[in-house]
């Protein structure tokens, strides 16, 4: 890969909506492709597509951004040499570039009444009729044409040469080989004089000195596009690395109206950063050997393009909950109490996060795993209640308070004692009383010690719950 020139890379969102958590994959890749070489990374947002534009949409991609610990060397936000950062604030810049196309002859404009337009926008003409019809537009007179655009509603379209095929080496897909007879003439300026995609990503690309260029494997498709518009204006091509699809478990593309893919959204459920970045850079990247837990320092030392795969990488949610899990354990207790989010009148204490932290995969399930400690009475299921109601569970309960009653310190309190004197005084097995006493306690079938929940209770409040469960 030709490095020789200063490293330059661009993350280049759509503000039409929220991060997609393939765009942030992608935004990490070029930040730890360019923070290891010492080149620069420039946002810039495309928002040429001024119908799809969504308020706000800019300052939260930038919040996510930030937040995911993406540092940009120029942008919107931040300034730069290489602006403005906003395609819509760009508009006289891609004007001259057009007309030199038209100029050689390798792009010609075409002329659309309003009638035409409409038919165009509400999807009466198709894209490919219209491109045929255009056709008659392909020969024409300079000058005559640039008197003609100062008074007419037109398009321009980019003259794709059809007579030969086009080779692209991919740094991650390898060759591929497009058939340019197969491509119809894109649009590369819109009649509201705005640019298409295609035509202001390549005139930015190359005027911000963009040397590399990672993105995903969904803007493959455009690459005869931009490759002869770099040709046509006798541009260095950069070097292209697209990334490969981010899938479901059956091999479908991640969408966003079968998925919840926001960053956003992962971050509402409770996911940590360290854990959402860890999982997204191996969706696609995997250094030799078996290593899974990376920090960011660690992502952007070992990083390299050669290592990402061509197929697909499968979004498993399972997967990241593990992940979450991993780094949930690493937390302090007091990291875990600022971060989770509770009732404000329940006071956590440390012991009952270190009893129930190894049950919690995600931030929110802290507040549904004690839960339990500030019932005003435990909400019994009726099947549960029928098992607290028994002859043999009133006795075992009884014999519990009685038991505790006897202890002068909690220093003394040993759980499998008391239960083996229930046991022997009662006709019934341990797993009997340790049920009971789980169900009356917590209103749970399962959880964490039995032991430290009293503890943590106290002999009072445990006596209460337990009467209240006779009751």
């Amino acid at each position: 890969m030709n490095t020789q020139h200063k490293v330059r890379l661009r993350f280049a969102p759509s503000p039409t909506g929220y991060l997609h958590v393939g765009g942030l994959r992608t935004a990490l890749y070029n930040f730890f492709f360019a923070k290891k070489l010492k080149g620069s990374l420039i946002l810039r947002i495309e928002d040429t597509d001024q119908n799809r534009l969504v308020k706000n949409a800019e300052d939260n991609l930038i919040n996510m951004l930030s937040w995911a610990g993406v540092e940009f060397d120029e942008g919107p936000h931040i300034g730069g040499d290489f602006g403005p950062y906003r395609q819509s604030e760009r508009l006289s810049i891609y004007t001259k570039f057009y007309y030199q196309l038209i100029r050689e002859k390798k792009a010609y404009p075409c002329f659309y009444s309003k009638d035409r337009l409409r038919s165009l926008s509400e999807g009466r003409l198709s894209s490919q009729d219209a491109t045929i019809e255009d056709a008659i537009f392909k020969n024409f007179n300079v000058d005559e044409v640039f008197l003609k655009m100062k008074k007419e509603s037109f398009v321009v379209r980019l003259a794709i040469p059809n007579n030969k095929n086009l080779l692209h080496r991919d740094f991650i897909k390898g060759d591929v080989v497009f058939d340019l007879t197969l491509i119809n003439d894109p649009i590369i300026i819109k009649s509201d004089g705005f640019p298409t995609y295609h035509f202001a990503n390549v005139i930015d690309d190359h005027l911000m000195k963009i040397t590399h260029v990672i993105r995903g494997e969904e803007w493959l498709p455009s690459i005869p596009k931009h490759i002869i518009l770099y040709q046509a204006l006798n541009w260095e091509i950069p070097q292209f690395s697209h990334l490969p699809l981010l899938l479901n478990s059956d091999k479908s593309k991640l969408s966003k109206r079968k998925n919840d893919v926001s960053v956003e959204s992962y971050i509402q459920k409770g996911y940590l950063k360290e854990s959402l970045i860890n999982f997204l850079s191996l969706l696609g990247w995997h250094e030799k050997g078996d290593r899974e837990i990376y920090n960011l320092d660690e992502l952007i030392q070992f990083f390299s393009l050669d290592r990402v795969n061509k197929s697909g990488a499968i979004f498993d949610v399972q997967k990241l909950q593990a992940f979450n899990h991993h780094y949930l354990q690493q937390m302090s207790v007091n990291q875990i109490k600022s971060n989770i989010i509770i009732p404000s009148d329940w006071v956590i204490t440390d012991d009952m996060i270190t009893l129930i932290r190894d049950k919690c995969y995600t931030l929110h399930d802290f507040k549904n795993n004690l839960n339990f400690f500030f019932m005003d009475c435990i909400q019994f299921t009726n099947e549960d209640l029928e098992k607290i109601k028994t002859p043999l569970s009133i006795k075992i309960l009884n014999s519990f308070i009685s038991a505790i009653d006897g202890i002068k310190s909690p220093t003394t309190f040993i759980l499998n004692d008391i239960i083996q004197l229930i046991k022997n005084k009662i006709d019934c097995s341990p797993k009997d009383i340790w049920q009971v006493l789980r169900l009356s306690l917590t209103g749970q079938s399962h959880g964490p010690s039995l032991e430290s929940i009293i503890l943590i209770y106290g002999f009072k409040k445990t006596k209460q719950r337990i009467y209240a469960s006779i009751q």
